[in-house]
Parts: C-alpha cells; structure tokens; sequence
C-alpha cells in the first residue's frame, strides 16, 4: 500500500520570520501583508493571539489592543529559505519529495517499512522528521496517510503527529466538508442541491452514477472521498548547478585576456547545458583576485539562453562597467539552470517564434542595451497617464485558431504618446473669469514646437477642450502638477498637451489619430 507523508508548517510567514529573526520569539509578533490601509495582519504568535489579535485585523487595531506589539512585514526571502529548509527535511525522508505549496511538501513512503517495522515504524518516521526540522529552525506538523488529500489533512491537525491507519482513508475524510476538495463551483452546488454536504455522503454515492452525471470532475471527487489516489506523486528533482573554472597561468591584468578565458569557460557551460536540455538563466561569476580577495558578480539573463555569444556580451558589458580592483588569478563560472521556453507546433494557427532566438535577441539586446533594459512595457496601474514599467518579454503563445478581422468602427480615436514629450511655446488669452483658479482662467490660442525638437508642431488652437487636473506623488520628491489640454490646430491635427504648473512650461503628450 502506498503511504506518504506531509510536512506541514502552520503559520508559515510567521514561522519564517521567527526562523531568522530568533530575538523575537519571545516577544507578541504579528506579520501583515500588503501596503497602506490595505495592510493586513496574516499570522499572529501565539501571546499575540492569546492577547486577543486576529489575522485579518488592521495594524491599527492591532497597535490599539498591544501598543508594544512587533509588527513586521512578510519577508520573501526569509519565507524562501524556510521553504527550502522544508524541502531539505523531506528529502532526508525520501527521495521522492512533492513541493506542493510553500508551507507544505510531500513525501512518499513506499519501501520504509523496511526499515521502521511494525505499529512504531511511522511514529518513528515522523519524531526522526520533527528533529530534522528543529535543528533547521522549523516547527512542523507530520501527517501520514495512504492518499494525498488524506495526508494534506491530517498534517494541518493540531496534533504534532496525525497517522491515518492503512486503508482507514474513508473513515477519517467522511465527517468533513466538501470545501476541502476545492471543488468547481457548478459541481459544489450541484452536490448541495442533493443534500450533500460532507465527504462520507459524496463517497456513499455509486461510482457509476457519479462518472455519468458528474463527469470526470465528479469521479475525480468521488474518488478522493473514498480514500483513493491513482496519481502518483511528482517528484521534484533539484537541477544541479554547473561549473566551470580555471586558474590563469599569470594574473591577467588586461580586460581581453580576463574575457577571453570567461569567454572559454562560458563556452564550456552552453554545451553542458544543451546536453541536458536547459538554458542559463543566472550567471556567478566568481573572480579570484591577486594577491587576495574575490569579486562575485551575478548576471541574469532576461530569458534563458544557451546562446554563449550573447552571454559573453552581457559579462563583457558588466566588466566593462565595472572593472576588477585588482589582477584577477582565477576564474569560475557557475550556471543556474533554467527551463527554455517551449514552442508547439500547430496546423492551422500561426508558427509560434522560435525559443531559441527568442532568447538569443533578448540576451543580445541586454549585451547592448544593460542590464533591466530589454523587456516588454507594461502599463503602471496608477493615475499617471503612459506610465509604463519594463517586464521580461514572455509572449503568449499564438492562437490556435486566426482570429476573425473586427470591422472597424467610425468615431474611435487612439492616441500617439510622445515619449518624451515634446516642448511647446504656447500663447495663452483669459477664459472663465469667474473661476478662482488662475490656471483655470485662461486657454491655449497657438502653440508652436521649440526649435530642435525632432517633431514640428505649428498652428493657431481652433478648438480646446480641457483644462483637466492632475496631481500625483505629493510625498515624492518630484511631485506631478499638471493641466491637460486637447487641442485642435490650424492644420486639423489633434494634440493632447499638458502645462507643467511647477514652472509654468508647456508640452505635446500626444497626436490623435
């Protein structure tokens, strides 16, 4: 019989954070997600809840109930770390180790009752667990059982340990709710509409029934309250990092030459990688100096890439920028393995872009551009008009099926961003006197483009609409202050401009087409 085991750790943002930060064990700790009002406390110590603080109060309430409370930001790094200390303790276990989830992780059994026989056999297995973890710094809750949904729930138990016995599956998932199938909403209220509310009614029902009117959703669900688990664990197999290095027969004292055995080394990498079929997604480069010292650089591709060329560019360029202090003795290379991304091929949509040069032109456009520079914009969700942020380019893959051409529809304009935007000498005449606003009062007559600017603009304002207030990053130290205009010229373009009221300076944000 199958038999696997869950490691759990309750309260994981917390746990995280006491983990490597052991001064405030002691102390009422509450760890909030999220920024501004929005902020929410997500986990509380166990003095902290006994003084009466609930995840999913404001910092606010919480400070009001405990002003002595430490509050402290979920931490990523800290959670991934712990996360990783998680899977260590698994993997000790067994070698066949599931990451479901950051504060859980599987482990299957099969074979250990060889070595732990008898009733003891799995308590044993759970103790030699819990010791694991302590000594990483973990407190964890042991669930063992014959199918994965069985295990899931007995480790988030209050108890340190939770054994399902073998075959006992079905008993011990019958008394609870079906939310802890995550079932599909239409199938969750179809049940409720036959009165079925726990796992024991789902797995009362016949199987026959159950695949022909709910499908293979249902047969799924019927399956897993009955205690069964036909899929298999998939095990996690930590890809290996590889190497590569060599001392110089002469500390190299010229930029070429340290290239130049980098360049070697990188080579090396690319074809260790392609043999494996993965791509570098993250470079160390470790550089020994003369007479003492190491220089350690990490360089992250915007794709991963088994493009040495384009590779050796990128370390050309931070070198280049950054020179070694001092002559460099030896050099090691080591390349974090990543999945390159996959094309399909398909019959009737359109040829998907090929991954390699994919990631060949962005590890090129990087080498020429720097670091952070070759991405997708995207646009910023805040108040700022055009404001955009830079993301790796990961496109979708295309349609399967051409798209039908949309008919386009009379009236809808779209508008040109000029980036940067273009400086304007603009005349002004007074408008709305009854307004308090002196900005308010007066309107664009004729705008005219400085002299040097890459794009011509001219022409007397035969209509305007506007002005339009915006204010943003009044906490910043360079707040937005602004009135837009749209405007129609002489010459029947239209312009979206804006007055800079910080120093009373004109611009052309954009062309309507």
């Amino acid at each position: 019989m199958t038999r696997i085991a869950a490691l759990f750790v309750p309260l994981f943002p917390l746990a995280a954070l006491l983990r490597s930060n052991p001064g405030l064990a002691d102390r009422a700790v509450a760890v909030y997600g999220g920024d501004g009002t929005v902020a929410r406390i997500s986990a509380v110590s166990r003095r902290a809840r006994a003084a009466g603080i609930r995840p999913g109060m404001s910092l606010a309430q919480a400070r009001a109930i405990v002003p002595g409370i430490a509050i402290r930001r979920r931490d990523p790094v800290a959670e991934r770390s712990a996360h990783d200390a998680l899977l260590e303790v698994a993997n000790g276990l067994s070698p066949r180790v599931e990451d479901t989830a950051d504060d859980l992780v599987l482990a299957s059994l099969d074979g250990m009752e060889r070595l732990f026989p008898g009733p003891e056999g799995e308590e044993e297995i759970a103790a030699i667990a819990r010791r694991a973890a302590s000594k990483l710094g973990l407190f964890i809750r042991t669930g063992i059982a014959g199918s994965r949904l069985a295990a899931r729930i007995a480790a988030r138990r209050p108890a340190p340990v939770t054994i399902v016995p073998t075959g006992g599956e079905a008993v011990f998932l019958a008394p609870l709710p079906l939310r802890v199938l995550d079932l599909p909403a239409h199938l969750k209220r179809r049940l409720l509409r036959w009165g079925i509310t726990t796992l024991g009614g789902l797995a009362r029902l016949p199987a026959p029934d159950v695949a022909r009117r709910l499908g293979a959703g249902g047969e799924a669900a019927h399956r897993a309250a009955r205690g069964e688990d036909p899929t298999p664990l998939v095990p996690r197999h930590p890809e290996p990092l590889l190497t590569e290095g060599m001392e110089l027969e002469w500390p190299a004292l010229r930029l070429e030459t340290l290239l130049l055995a980098a360049g070697e080394l990188i080579t090396r990498l690319m074809r260790r990688l392609d043999a494996v079929g993965a791509a570098c997604a993250l470079l160390e480069l470790e550089l020994a100096l003369d007479p003492e010292g190491i220089d350690r650089r990490e360089i992250r591709l915007p794709a991963p890439s088994t493009d040495d060329h384009a590779l050796a560019g990128i370390v050309r360029l931070s070198l280049e920028s950054s020179p070694p202090q001092a002559p460099v003795a030896a050099v090691r290379c080591t390349a974090h393995p990543g999945r390159p991304r996959r094309a399909q091929l398909t019959l009737f949509g359109a040829a998907e872009m090929s991954p390699g040069e994919l990631a060949t032109v962005l590890a090129r456009a990087e080498a020429r551009l720097g670091p952070g520079r070759a991405g997708s914009p995207r646009v910023v969700n805040g108040h700022t008009p055009g404001a955009v942020r830079v993301v790796p380019f990961d496109p979708p893959p295309p349609p399967k099926v051409r798209p039908q051409r949309r008919s386009q529809r009379p009236g809808w304009l779209a508008i040109r961003t000029l980036r940067p935007p273009v400086p304007l000498e603009v005349i002004v005449e007074p408008h709305g006197a009854g307004s308090q606003d002196a900005h308010a009062r007066v309107r664009p007559v004729s705008l005219r483009s400085l002299t040097g600017t890459a794009l011509h603009i001219q022409g007397l304002v035969r209509a305007a609409a506007g002005p339009w207030r915006f204010e943003s990053g009044w906490w910043s130290e360079a707040p937005l202050n602004r009135d837009y205009w749209d405007v129609e010229v002489s010459d029947g373009r239209l312009y979206r401009i804006f007055c800079d009221r910080s120093d009373e300076s004109w611009y052309a944000d954009g062309i309507y087409d």
